[in-house]
């Protein structure tokens, strides 16, 4: 069938459609429909069947006779080591932490906060709770103590998994007084914590409180899969905005599973046995689809990557990574690329290494510069697929169906929904705008399998946040376009759509002009309040290495660029060249952030920030351009 064909189908029946992709699914009650619309706009998937995710991630594989068959590959080059761990091991190891957890007193509907770095054993960690139908919320391993304790008090976690240390190039981070910190200012006290050793740093432990990893599971029993209800949560992962408390996302079971299985055949076209490597991070929502459940569940092989794009220790660290594994499929931010890209502008490392096995690079994240996809094209000699999701759905919006059929590229176009998805582009009177025209992206309700039902706790901001602007619709906070072939074009947030003298421009296309140019490595442009025009664009230039121009003449080239290709309606005459932009841990650059300090606006210090210090770069170069007025 096409990718119209199976969209088509989606579309007219979905019943059928997502029941017919639930049979690749071990059930032990199959649900009797797929859809339950009782309490709409809060829809539900497969709710009234019973599931457990552990076993289709683990033990089902094992009863098929692929025990022996590699489930996780770990490969740190901070530490120097590679470990690969079967499926019939990581049964084991899953049933045994399980079963000590078990004895511990927890059981179904109890929630375990994860706070762990990129070890197997944070993987064996989430899929322990989902053996028990515990509800895990894993957090970004390192966060700081009052970003934790505020998580700690909005879960209440019978139990905190954690390490004694993540490890960074050159230094270790180290959690175990950060976990002790959050304890201590969060109201509510997990009755346990169970610490994972690293050999890099010891944690002292709190007597009767705090278990090590290995002695808590000493001689205890192992615990079998425990059935769920198709709408138990599987877990909760909060989603961190600059200002306010953080949205505990909730994904349930049954649609999870659905969902996640389903896209690695037919958007990833990834087969049983093969290695999938998404590069991120479990603390991400990438982390918990495509790291641990989505390829566990399909029978993949899964790789969990401790270490950086540069630096551990150089441009060529992904290139090795992929040669040393078979890597078939890699799953990455673009930021990464840009960060690889600005280390070996002339991709001289990819020479170095073996790249036989890899097939397709998918980016996802954040907006993919065509730029950026091209150079990645030229390097790589494989298909460049962006694509587009959120926390919030759990998996793809809009992609190419490599499984299904593969689509013609558009560079700056994550290429069309994927099935389930109703996408719509609107007014802000919640009227559709003709193709081509930017407007919010929202989603017809409801909602495919797989995406969140609703919020930990907190239904009434759910509603808030995501339906009440466009009822009947999920709003995505995105803006962006359809072309005449239905493509998906992803602009800008809608909070960077800028007016600049009545004219609503995407601060994502002046960025595609601006990384266009070949001295340009990454950038970022951000609407500036304006006493005149009502906002003006500005630009953050960083530069590849090895650039012998003058910063200033690179300025002038970008301001023109801007000219020729947007005109002069974008007013584009404000940039400058920093050395870093700031970003999140998960590569996402902190506009709103830099608006802010543009604005000489109080501004919260966001808890993902990868490095604060290079806010004082930014608020320099501000300076320089006059601003804050």
């Amino acid at each position: 069938m096409s990718y119209q064909e199976v969209y088509a189908e989606a579309q007219r029946d979905p019943e059928g459609f997502w029941m017919g992709a639930a049979e690749a699914i071990d059930w032990d009650r199959a649900p009797s429909k797929a859809l339950f619309a009782d309490n709409a706009p809060l829809y539900e998937w497969f709710a009234d069947g019973m599931v457990n995710t552990c076993w289709n991630a683990v033990d089902r594989h094992v009863e098929a006779g692929h025990g022996d068959r590699i489930a996780i590959i770990h490969d740190s080059p901070v530490t120097h080591s590679k470990h690969e761990i079967t499926y019939a091991e990581l049964q084991a190891r899953v049933a045994s932490l399980a079963g000590a957890l078990r004895a511990r007193g927890i059981e179904k509907g109890d929630r375990v906060i994860i706070y762990m770095p990129m070890v197997p054993e944070a993987l064996e960690a989430m899929l322990a709770c989902a053996r028990l139908g515990a509800i895990h919320s894993v957090v970004f391993g390192g966060f700081a103590a009052s970003e934790l304790a505020v998580r700690i008090d909005d879960c209440t976690p019978k139990c905190i998994i954690a390490a004694s240390c993540g490890l960074e190039p050159g230094r270790v981070v180290h959690y175990k007084p950060l976990l002790d910190g959050a304890i201590e200012q969060a109201k509510h006290s997990p009755e346990f914590c169970v610490i994972f050793q690293r050999e890099q740093e010891v944690a002292r432990l709190e007597e009767g409180r705090d278990f090590d990893w290995h002695g808590f599971q000493y001689g205890v029993e192992d615990a079998e899969c425990v059935p769920v209800e198709g709408n138990h949560p599987a877990y909760i992962l909060y989603t961190s905005g600059t200002t306010g408390a953080p949205k505990g996302v909730i994904r349930h079971t049954a649609g999870h599973l659905v969902a996640l299985n389903w896209s690695m055949r037919n958007l990833y076209d990834m087969n049983p046995g093969e290695v999938f490597w998404a590069a991120s991070d479990v603390g991400w929502v990438v982390g918990h689809s495509y790291i641990c459940y989505a390829p566990l569940v399909f029978g993949c092989t899964t790789l969990v990557f401790e270490g950086k794009p540069v630096g551990t220790p150089d441009a060529g660290t992904f290139w090795r990574v992929i040669q040393d594994h078979g890597v078939k499929a890699l799953f990455t931010a673009p930021t990464a690329f840009r960060a690889i890209k600005r280390d070996d502008p002339q991709g001289a490392l990819v020479g170095d290494y073996d790249l036989s096995s890899l097939e397709t690079l998918f980016l996802a994240g954040e907006r993919a510069d065509p730029d950026t996809i091209e150079w990645a094209q030229d390097k790589l000699r494989v298909p460049v697929i962006d694509h587009w999701w959120q926390t919030e759905t759990g998996w793809c919006i809009a992609g190419n169906p490599m499984g299904i059929e593969p689509l013609p590229v558009k560079l700056g176009s994550p290429t069309v929904p994927m099935p389930g998805y109703d996408v719509r582009i609107l007014d802000e009177g919640g009227h559709e705008v003709p193709r081509g025209e930017l407007g919010a992206i929202a989603i017809k309700l409801p909602l495919p399998p797989g995406c969140l039902p609703n919020l930990w706790n907190a239904e009434a901001r759910y509603r808030k946040s995501y339906l009440e602007h466009f009822p009947g619709y999920y709003e995505t906070g995105d803006a962006g376009y359809r072309d005449e072939d239905g493509y998906l074009f992803i602009m800008a947030r809608t909070d960077d759509v800028i007016n600049v003298a009545g004219h609503r421009l995407s601060t994502g296309g002046m960025e595609e002009v601006l990384a266009s140019h070949p001295d340009v490595a990454e950038c970022a442009v951000i609407g500036v309040a304006d006493p005149l025009k009502g906002q003006m664009p500005m630009g953050f230039l960083c530069l590849n290495s090895g650039v012998e121009r003058s910063e200033a003449d690179v300025v002038a080239d970008c301001v023109r660029l801007v000219r020729e290709r947007i005109g002069p309606v974008a007013a584009f005459k404000l940039a400058c060249v920093v050395s870093r932009l700031p970003k999140t841990r998960s590569g996402k650059i902190l506009r709103a952030t830099m608006v802010k300090i543009a604005d000489g606006e109080d501004f919260k210090l966001p808890a993902t920030i990868d490095d604060p210090a290079i806010l004082d770069e930014i608020a320099e170069a501000l300076k320089g351009l006059g601003y804050p007025r």
